[in-house]
């Protein structure tokens, strides 16, 4: 997760291929009155991220932070149809933890944690459940620090050769599920880092043809065991922009609803070094001298409008506020991201379901809770949700 400066520049090159997922019939949101002014070729999947494999290394006696059958029927019973996997690699490779990741290491795959990731996908999928499994630290590259990689999945042709290596075996491990199911999302808000150990390293933009490098070579690994597998590509710098160099290639590409991080990250501390600094947020309204409104988010996403009307698959894979946003700020906004996306049929992920940002344990200070199955349930948030 993250949010960096955004390019408004508006997306004219290229013409888009339809993505392998033609076949599917884009769906209005439960509950929604709102008509779409375009076709996207994806359906307009809605859900959240679920956060099982997330970090580098498991969470310590913390089992109840982990995906249930509960939690998937829940989400079926509340009308959603979606759920993305965000994995870290070093969660399914044998290591030393002790010790830095060498490149060795990196191709030593931990069969029996992927055979428990792999449950986890087909009980989500059991439940009704589209499952789009990411990886959120891939093999020379993350968005976050906190774990020392080997080599830069931007420059190094090693560290793309198992970038690919890991894509071929999640193809294998779901050759035989339909792309209705199962999609391949390849790596988590692409930048270029100057320090991969910094989170406040200066970044950019991933050079167009080097993505284009990387995204086609996932994808055709990806493919070797179905070459019907629905693959996507998050934005480029952090998930932000359309990546136009792809654009002709059969790959969807995933946008994020995090603009402007004033609000989706207050006090955030992976965000702003000082958090008792972050000014405070408003929507809309001026916020550390900018002003931002509802025509900002227009904006925003036109580029996104705009590659789905030349068929290209378009999905937020990531959206929400951290737990620190005033509640009814964050609604107000909320609905004004949720509203674009759904007149232009672009489904959409919560980050996350139980958690700082979700509808269930947020720790939210200012929400009065109801008890859901000893859970806390901010039911606003999900009224919200049902509405889009």
């Amino acid at each position: 997760m993250n949010d960096q400066n955004i390019n408004r520049r508006v997306f004219i090159k290229n013409t888009g291929i339809v993505t392998a997922a033609t076949a599917f019939t884009g769906n209005l949101a439960f509950g929604s009155t709102l008509q779409p002014s375009v076709k996207n070729v994806l359906p307009r999947w809605r859900g959240f991220n679920i956060l099982d494999y997330f970090g580098a290394f498991p969470s310590k006696g913390n089992e109840s932070s982990k995906s249930t059958k509960d939690d998937f029927k829940w989400m079926v019973d509340w009308g959603f149809d979606f759920v993305r996997l965000p994995m870290a690699y070093p969660r399914y490779i044998n290591f030393d933890p002790n010790k830095n990741v060498v490149p060795a290491d990196v191709l030593n795959i931990n069969e029996k944690v992927v055979d428990q990731i792999q449950e986890l996908v087909f009980s989500a999928q059991e439940a009704g459940l589209h499952v789009s499994i990411n990886l959120h630290r891939a093999p020379g590259y993350c968005i976050n620090a906190g774990f020392h990689e080997p080599y830069n999945l931007w420059k190094d042709q090693e560290a793309l050769d198992a970038f690919c290596f890991h894509w071929e075996m999640w193809g294998k491990r779901f050759a035989n599920v339909s792309s209705k199911k199962i999609s391949f999302d390849l790596v988590n808000e692409p930048l270029l880092k100057e320090d991969m150990n910094d989170q406040f390293s200066k970044s950019t933009a991933v050079p167009g043809a080097a993505y284009r490098k990387v995204a086609m070579a996932a994808a055709n690994a990806i493919r070797k065991s179905n070459p019907n597998h629905l693959v996507i590509a998050d934005g480029n710098s952090g998930g932000s922009n359309v990546i136009s160099e792809i654009s002709d290639l059969k790959i969807a590409q995933s946008c994020r609803g995090y603009f402007p991080h004033y609000i989706s990250h207050y006090r955030a501390p992976w965000v702003f070094k000082n958090p008792d600094d972050a000014p405070k947020p408003v929507w809309p309204g001026t916020i550390d001298g900018k002003s931002f409104t509802r025509k900002n988010l227009e904006e925003l996403y036109q580029p996104w409008i705009d590659l789905v009307k030349q068929g290209v698959g378009v999905h937020c894979g990531e959206c929400g506020c951290w737990r620190e946003t005033p509640h009814e700020v964050f609604l107000v906004w909320f609905r004004d991201v949720l509203d674009i996306l759904t007149e232009n049929q672009i489904g959409y992920a919560l980050w996350n379901f139980r958690g700082d940002f979700g509808v269930l344990d947020s720790g939210r200070k200012d929400v009065q809770y109801e008890d859901w199955y000893g859970h806390k349930l901010d039911r606003k948030m999900l009224d919200l949700l049902k509405k889009h």
